[in-house]
């Protein structure tokens, strides 16, 4: 079957039925007059780069450049993402292109937006959620956060229109880690593990009030080569549904567990815990053997929100001054010193300081010192750590500094 060459273009509209179109196409094409040619360069089309490109983890910082904009042209860039609840997070800021019609956030500062100044990963922390009072928690670490950036032409308050776009993957977990949940006796939690030769130091990484097993910063820190256990405590599966009561053998037991790992390296283990989960982490550290690192994020050193037992002891929760607490607008509640704290308040609600003070010791030849209601330990090597922050108890007094920072040449 023979088949002419405007039959087969007709089904893709690339030319007429009638061919005298195509006839008119013979011979040299005559330019038109009245008219002025120009063999100036077009613009080339507006790309946004990404290095490292396609995916890499969360906690890894990324450049991002637009090249083909028109020197000095302002530009908005502009960056959402959706959780896996649908929620909606977006960010922008303003900038100038160089006077070569490129644009990289390592060096161009932002002129307003959602920040303002040099902040190359601005675009990221700066998110916001659309619906207020929102927070974005990565729920299933398997999966990436899709970030879509895109480049609108002129600023705010009415940017023009969509001059680029690129697609940018973060995810939690490196490639080699490995996630393996634990059910093991009353432990519930889930264990990351690097990749490589074995053993592992290990760490056990505790939330704070909330719901379920947050699992993003342990695989993030596996990722750096800890064998990291994310711990549950309350309200998962059949754990505890409140915090009213926990017992700290629970907590011991998920260190025995992690200690015994034939993939992690003893003889101990290191505490991260944010909240409420950091104020276990010093209880754990107070009462606890086996543990020789803690790091503690706005964690309390005082039982709050719910009694701690232990091998027959107790620790009662301190008391809130609800008459603190001021209502703004949205619901939201304002306080400065809710805990009622003062002389008369029992040393049992608060964390003895002597394992810390024992564990700074241990960390380097130090002499323990103490004035007033701190103390700190002098270490032969010129450091030290000098505790502030809250209350505890050192020496059987209620001290009101207890949270360690390392301080250089006191």
């Amino acid at each position: 079957m023979v088949v002419s060459f405007p039959a087969l273009l007709r089904p893709f509209r690339l030319c007429r039925w009638d061919p005298t179109p195509w006839a008119r196409l013979a011979g040299p094409t005559k330019l038109r007059t009245g008219f002025t040619n120009s063999w100036a360069p077009a613009r080339m089309a507006v790309t946004v780069t990404l290095e490292p490109a396609g995916r890499c983890r969360w906690d890894e910082p990324v450049r991002i450049a637009v090249r083909g904009l028109a020197p000095g042209q302002p530009v908005t860039l502009r960056a959402s993402l959706r959780d896996e609840k649908g929620a909606l997070f977006r960010a922008h800021a303003r900038y100038c292109a160089d006077a070569h019609g490129q644009l990289d956030l390592g060096r161009a500062p932002a002129l307003g937006g959602s920040f303002t100044g040099l902040e190359p990963m601005g675009l990221l922390w700066a998110l916001e959620p659309e619906k207020p009072l929102l927070r974005l928690v990565k729920r299933d670490v398997q999966t990436p956060f899709p970030v879509e950036l895109e480049v609108l032409d002129g600023h705010d308050p009415e940017p023009g229109g969509l001059l680029g776009r690129a697609v940018h993957e973060r995810d939690f977990l490196a490639p080699g880690v490995r996630r393996e949940p634990v059910r093991s006796g009353r432990v519930r939690a889930t264990l990351f593990l690097p990749p490589g030769p074995a053993p592992f130091p290990g760490i056990v990484d505790i939330s704070g009030t909330g719901r379920g097993l947050p699992e993003y910063r342990a695989s993030l820190l596996a990722g750096k080569g800890f064998a990291v256990m994310a711990l549950a405590y309350y309200n998962y599966e059949d754990l505890p549904k409140s915090i009213e009561n926990l017992h700290l053998e629970y907590f011991e037991e998920a260190m025995n567990y992690l200690l015994n790992h034939p993939q992690v390296k003893g003889p101990g283990v290191g505490l991260l815990g944010i909240s409420k989960g950091g104020e276990l982490c010093l209880s754990m550290a107070s009462f606890l053997k086996g543990i020789t690192a803690a790091v503690i994020i706005n964690g309390s050193v005082a039982s709050v929100g719910g009694t701690l037992h232990y091998k027959g002891e107790t620790l009662p929760p301190v008391g809130v001054s609800r008459s603190r607490f001021k209502m703004r607008k949205l619901r939201l509640s304002t306080c400065m010193e809710p805990l009622e704290l003062g002389p008369w308040l029992p040393t049992s609600s608060f964390f003895s300081l002597e394992p810390i003070h024992a564990l700074c010791r241990a960390a380097a030849p130090a002499t323990g010192k103490r004035s007033g209601s701190s103390f700190s330990c002098l270490s032969s090597q010129g450091s030290s750590w000098t505790c502030s922050g809250a209350v505890g108890v050192f020496q059987g007094t209620v001290v009101e500094r207890v949270d360690l920072e390392p301080c250089l040449n006191p």
